[in-house]
């Protein structure tokens, strides 16, 4: 499993009745409860839009592919502010209010101007920072500003169809828009008010990919209006989140999961048991999709063609890489060789010929064993290539990182089968914040390897772990990699 981060390109918190923006503040804070006297219930409303351009571009090119799995899913990732420090429950906020605990948020999308349906409502974030104005808007606090968009305006020159983009007391009539008119992607309970948003995106993204979906303009985060709607209360209450501006490396991102695994089976093909086998295709030493899938046939070690395994189709993994299963192979005298056969190949129109490759088959028995004894845990080593120790690497690279797993205090025995993984993280003080958590390693007949995409990582320095399971004991070997992204002036 792979993951693709898509950051924000605008967001905004909007408030009741008002017209200042916060576009420009490094925390959203949503609010709800007493707001003062001229405004007895207040509450904010959160929107943004995200940057999809390089999850779009992965697609097209086939880095993410849905050919042998649909396991793509987008969760939407916002890091509380008070989720660091317990301490911090049950405490007021800076500007006086309570934080609020025991409440659901809900992630909607930004109505067109009928609803599901009409023109998309297009916004801009703003150049504001400050919730309040303190009289002096020549001075010191230029932070705060009344221009679009805010509760009323989305532009200079153009209002949002309804205040607040809906109505949470569904009183909307006309063209205006209700609370039950939009659509409600998802809930998420906050127990204590320090837990991060989690927002499950997968269909509405997938939507949005494939083309069903269209003119969308974003998408906000708001209280229940029955929270929203509380009187009452005896002040307001607040969460807050960081935004897209943040100083920090606690950037809101969706996070895009996809499964492009290579678990290739050609040094280790066992008799009775599915098995995969791949097909690596370069171009100039780049990886390159074939016009068409590819189709495979299998035959014996005496180039008889096996009944049953002639074209079976294959699918596209990831970029350059084809795989077929090949179903349970039964009654063979093992070891013995066969060939895999791979045709239908084309490339920028051009036909190639058939690419024949060789396996052997192994009995069963050999990758179990039986007996009286234990096995022992072993102990490995590793060495790599692909990424300098403590190298800096521009945020325009894509590296494909070799791992070499050897027998440890041993300088060249290598292990063909091994169950390894990969973590990446940063570090906040003592703390590590996953960028991605334990994810195999991909496994070709020459070599582990994994791929690390900077494009979609927030400059920092990272480190990457190494895990080996074995003999039902989980070795993690700390720090094998570190290095640091840096941004391209």
């Amino acid at each position: 499993m792979s993951i693709n981060n898509s950051y924000f390109n605008r967001n905004n918190t909007i408030v009741l009745n008002s017209y200042v923006n916060t576009g420009r503040n490094p925390v959203m804070q949503l609010y709800y409860g007493d707001g003062g006297v001229s405004n007895p219930i207040g509450y904010s409303r959160f929107i943004f839009d995200l940057d999809l351009d390089l999850l779009r571009e992965k697609i097209l090119t086939g880095v993410i592919s849905t050919g042998c799995t649909d396991q793509i899913t987008h969760v939407l990732k916002m890091t509380n502010t008070s989720s660091f420090n317990e301490e911090l429950l049950n405490t007021s906020m800076p500007d006086g209010s309570m934080r609020a605990t025991s409440f659901d948020l809900i992630l909607f999308r930004i109505p067109k101007t009928l609803g599901d349906i009409g023109s998309p409502q297009f916004w801009d974030e703003g150049v504001g920072y400050d919730f309040y104005d303190y009289g002096d808007p020549l001075g010191p606090n230029r932070a705060y500003s009344d221009r679009p968009s805010n509760w009323y305006q989305r532009t200079t020159i153009q209002n949002w169809v309804e205040d607040g983009l809906y109505n949470n007391r569904n009183t909307a009539t006309g063209t205006g828009i209700n609370f039950s008119a939009i659509t409600i992607l998802d809930i998420q309970h906050f127990e204590f008010g320090n837990e991060d948003i989690e927002f499950d995106m997968t269909d509405e993204i997938n939507m949005i990919l494939d083309g069903t979906l269209t003119g969308n303009t974003g998408w906000g985060i708001a209280y229940l209006p029955e929270v929203e709607n509380l009187s009452g209360t005896t002040g307001s209450y607040s969460v807050g989140f960081f935004t897209r501006h943040t100083q920090t490396f606690y950037e809101p991102y969706l996070l895009t999961t996809y499964n492009d695994l290579i678990e290739d089976d050609r040094n280790n093909f066992s008799l009775g048991k599915s098995n995969k086998l791949y097909l690596y295709i370069y171009e100039d030493g780049d990886f390159k999709n074939l016009d068409e899938t590819p189709l495979v046939s299998i035959s014996d070690s005496s180039g008889t063609p096996i009944a049953g395994l002639q074209n079976l189709p294959t699918c596209l993994r990831t970029q350059g890489v084809y795989e077929v299963t090949i179903p349970p192979l039964t009654g063979y005298k093992t070891p013995c060789m066969f060939t895999d056969t791979w045709s239908n190949l084309k490339l920028n129109g051009f036909n190639i010929s058939n690419q024949i490759n060789e396996f052997t088959v192994y009995p069963f028995q050999k990758s179990i064993q039986i007996g009286t004894s234990t096995n022992d845990p072993s102990q490995y080593g590793f060495s790599y290539y692909g990424l300098k120790q403590n190298e800096k690497i521009l945020n325009t690279d894509t590296r494909k990182v070799g791992v070499i797993i050897k027998q440890a205090y041993t300088t060249n025995k290598q292990l063909p089968n091994v169950d390894g993984q990969y973590r990446v993280y940063v570090r906040e003080g003592e703390t590590e914040v996953i960028v991605q958590d334990w994810t195999p390693l991909n496994r070709t007949p020459n070599e582990y390897y994994f791929i690390f995409d900077t494009r979609d990582k927030i400059p920092n320095q990272y480190f990457v772990d190494i895990k080996v399971t074995t003999s039902g004991q989980i070795n993690v070997y700390k720090e094998q990699i570190n290095f640091q992204i840096v941004n391209k002036k």
